[in-house]
């Protein structure tokens, strides 16, 4: 039952548009273990200038 609520958490953060920084975790460790890893707020400023910053500072669309 847990596992079902974290998966529809995640889900639900997903679609609202907040990334997951325990995922972001895990593929840094996994994928890229010589790489720093961002701190939750480095995390945050950085999925939302990915998301609303793009180029020039404003949205693609």
């Amino acid at each position: 039952m847990r596992r079902l609520f974290d998966l529809a958490r995640r889900t639900a953060r997903l679609m609202v548009g907040l990334p997951d920084y325990d995922s972001y975790v895990r593929h840094m460790a996994a994928h890229h273990p010589g790489d720093p890893v961002m701190n939750r707020t480095q995390f945050f400023r950085d999925r939302q200038q990915a998301r609303y910053g793009g180029r020039n500072g404003g949205r693609c669309c």
